[in-house]
């Protein structure tokens, strides 16, 4: 995303006011909690099924209706945080998602739930794309690295975080209290990052560029790379929604606990992810997507056995398979960029959760009429989008041109 060569005098003297720490420890706290809203129903949506009486499609929009937010949301949000200060923008964002899991906490009707969770996803990006824009208007290139370093983590930790939070505290009390308690979390981050957030005293316009929004989507190359965003988060999303109703059943009749506890090999996202760009600058771009492909088709296979022990290897090859294949794609984009890069990659975004909300959408039904092994077929034959992407990538003579920030930098895996 491009660097904004005027600042106001505030984001100037920033750096010398607000120690890294402060401001690590600010951006980890919020980016963690916003994304532990997302993702809190995952593990109980069995349990919603049965307390609302509602069809598994229905219970899956407590996860999708909320990814569908943020996609809708994104590209507004992005504009935004270019024209405005920051401090509003997190405080409303703050309010906002506090404010409709506490509203999921006390609602008894499915409907409601859902529009709850599509309401979060609204606001989300306030908390999530603007800081991370924020971020990079505002820091020095040295700093930028290392706090941006707390917001992938952050996204990695709070996507976990949700899931267990989600999961875990049903059996003591109930997974209302979850939604508490992830509320509070993200009103007391939403104060601790006005708090520890350099401040500016003015609204920031935005430098225009010449690389626009219709100018991307009209470009094959671009193009390719967006389709191969959405297609690889669309399998990866669907495997962890419909993973405890798989779980829940035979052969295995996990409780809500124990398949919570599957949801720990997320964790390799945080080591795959690095390593996988650096495998990028290694071995190209392409190289990596087709292999990244090849590894989620391995990882489906083993999803697909009635085993335990195939399912848990399984799925920390999904991670691994899934993240070289973000890694590679971010990287692949920002380097085709000569300008536009805050819109190349908000529409990154974009292709990214409405993937994500048409594949958790999709699969429902297949799930419904056809069981696990319909769902693992359709997430196989979305592997065809990336793989040709990555043929693509391979195939082409043009050198990349490199940029200065990579997306893979700033948005979540």
């Amino acid at each position: 995303m491009n660097r904004h060569t005027q600042h106001s005098h505030s984001d100037t003297d920033a750096p010398g006011i607000f120690s890294s720490l402060k401001l690590q420890a600010a951006v980890f706290a919020l980016v963690s909690a916003s994304f532990a809203n997302i993702y809190i129903t995952q593990p109980v949506l069995p349990v919603l099924q049965q307390e609302f009486a509602a069809d598994i499609v229905l219970v899956s929009f407590s996860v999708s209706a909320v990814i569908l937010g943020i996609a809708l949301s994104c590209l507004p949000f992005g504009l935004l945080s270019d024209r405005l200060p920051i401090q509003p923008l997190i405080l409303t964002g703050g309010v906002m998602v506090s404010a409709s899991a506490l509203l999921c906490s006390v609602t008894h009707s499915i409907y409601v739930l859902i529009a709850a969770r599509f309401m979060q996803g609204i606001f989300i990006p306030a908390l999530t794309t603007c800081v991370a824009a924020y971020l990079a208007r505002t820091l020095p290139a040295a700093r930028l690295n290392v706090v941006l370093g707390s917001y992938v983590s952050a996204t990695v930790v709070g996507g976990l975080t949700g899931r267990l939070l989600g999961g875990w505290i049903h059996p003591p009390l109930h997974w209302r209290y979850a939604f508490v308690s992830v509320s509070i979390l993200t009103l007391v981050a939403t104060i601790a990052a006005l708090r520890g957030l350099p401040h500016t005293s003015q609204a920031i316009t935005s430098r225009q560029s010449s690389t626009g929004f219709v100018h991307l989507l009209k470009r094959w190359e671009f193009l390719n790379i967006y389709f191969c965003a959405a297609s690889s988060f669309a399998v990866f999303s669907t495997i962890f929604n419909y993973l405890p109703f798989r779980l829940h059943n035979s052969p295995f009749n996990f409780s809500t606990e124990l398949t919570t506890m599957l949801y720990l090999v997320y964790i390799v996202g945080i080591f795959m992810g690095p390593a996988a760009g650096r495998f990028s600058d290694r071995f190209g771009n392409g190289n990596m997507l087709v292999a990244g492909c090849l590894i989620l088709a391995a990882a489906l296979g083993l999803i697909l056995m009635p085993h335990i022990a195939a399912v848990v290897a399984g799925l920390i090859v999904l991670c691994a398979g899934y993240f070289t294949i973000h890694s590679a794609a971010v990287g692949s984009l920002n380097r085709k960029l000569t300008g536009g890069h805050g819109q190349a990659n908000a529409l990154y975004m974009l292709f990214y959760y409405a993937g994500g909300w048409l594949g958790i959408t999709g699969a429902g039904f297949a799930y419904k009429h056809g069981g696990w092994s319909s769902v693992v077929y359709i997430c196989a034959a979305l592997l065809l989008v990336p793989l040709s992407a990555g043929i693509y990538e391979r195939t082409k003579n043009k050198a990349d041109r490199p940029s200065g920030l990579s997306a893979v930098d700033i948005y979540p895996g």
